[in-house]
């Protein structure tokens, strides 16, 4: 099982689950998926993030030098800040438009994680959907993220994939939210601290 204990105390799910945190901006929804991260990081699990709004050099500080972390960048060769060349943790493509190049960078590093390392608990986070949906239509994006949470259950990790609840449609969340075995919802609670509600998520 994994613990996903950012969430809520002895939430868990079992290997292959696919979780959708929907949130509007600015209610921590980010953040969160990052912790959802750096537990398991903590527990000796890897963490693979494709990030498509924050370069590899924000998202690496959040995990200790020692931890099992692969970044897929999205973002910093569409700065166009020069050439730059994949490393052990980092992974660049083009651009948020580049699915194909998006998976099979995952894929290298899923594999090298597995086979390689010899880890057998992953958790994989792409944050955010919403970047990929301003670059693509919602049947590419769909298939994108069906290929994804197949790999996800075939390689028994825990996916995780964060969107903007507002940015998009009811029949686009809809459509989307039928991928995902669990959903994790954020918003700004009356104090000003995120609140989360969970729907299909064990306890």
């Amino acid at each position: 099982m994994y613990d996903l204990a950012a969430v809520g105390p002895d939430v868990e799910v079992g290997p292959g689950t696919n979780v959708l945190v929907s949130g509007p901006p600015l209610t921590g929804k980010r953040g969160l998926a990052i912790d959802l991260l750096e537990n398991g990081a903590a527990r000796g699990e890897g963490s693979i993030v494709v990030t498509t709004k924050d370069s590899a050099e924000t998202i690496l500080p959040n995990f200790p030098e020692d931890a099992d972390v692969g970044i897929v960048d999205c973002v910093t060769e569409q700065r166009g800040v020069g050439a730059v060349e994949d490393d052990l943790r980092v992974k660049y493509t083009a651009s948020p438009v580049d699915m194909t190049g998006i998976g099979i960078k995952l894929s290298e590093f899923l594999q090298e994680f597995y086979d390689e390392r010899g880890l057998e608990r992953n958790r994989v986070l792409i944050s955010s959907v919403s970047t990929l949906l301003m670059y693509a239509d919602l049947q590419t994006v769909f298939r994108f993220l069906h290929v994804f949470t197949g790999r996800i259950q075939s390689a028994s990790a825990l996916g995780i994939t964060v969107i903007d609840s507002t940015a998009h449609d009811e029949q686009t969340m809809n459509t989307l939210k039928q991928l995902f075995d669990g959903l994790i919802r954020v918003r700004e609670g009356d104090d000003g601290e995120p609140e989360v509600s969970t729907t299909g998520l064990g306890t």
